[in-house]
């Protein structure tokens, strides 16, 4: 199964959001079963744009017209427990943010974004994926988007949109 991962897509109309997903998914998205979104949506309605995909979403800090969705969740994919939060903080606390707001229930992946920057790896048993921002990098990678692969194991992957 794989499973497309996005954060602080930061778009502001369904324009936008309709450009993005047809490029994720004549793309990268191309064989994703679903969505997993990690805040800062900013237009409440870009999930419509990849429809039929099943979305699964929390809030960011930009999200103010997302009320119902919640800050953080666990969903279950398979037999993997995924956790999704946005992050919060400065770009040295975000990490550690998000990982002590699942402790005690730290599940088998953490996605999480805020910080625009990629990030897949593992700390103990917990695959840490952050995938960055398809529109609005703030790395030398540029624009980037996740991966999620699972089957038997789980892992994760940084795509490039460049």
């Amino acid at each position: 199964m794989k499973v497309g991962v996005l954060s602080d897509t930061h778009v502001a109309t369904l324009a936008q959001g309709h450009q993005l997903a047809e490029k994720l998914l004549a793309g990268p998205f191309s064989e994703v079963v679903c969505i997993l979104h990690a805040g800062d949506h900013v237009h409440p309605e870009i999930e419509l744009c990849f429809a039929p995909r099943s979305w699964y979403a929390v809030r960011g800090n930009m999200d103010r017209l997302h009320v119902c969705l919640p800050e953080k969740r666990i969903i279950r994919l398979n037999d993997w427990r995924i956790g999704i939060t946005h992050g919060w903080g400065g770009s040295d606390d975000v990490l550690d943010n998000v990982i002590n707001s699942f402790s005690g229930d730290m599940p088998d992946v953490l996605v999480f974004g805020h910080s625009h920057v990629p990030e897949c790896r593992r700390i103990g048993s917990t695959l840490l994926l952050n995938p960055g921002s398809p529109t609005e990098p703030r790395s030398a990678s540029g624009p980037t988007v996740g991966i999620l692969t699972i089957d038997d194991h789980v892992s994760g992957e940084i795509v490039s949109l460049i």
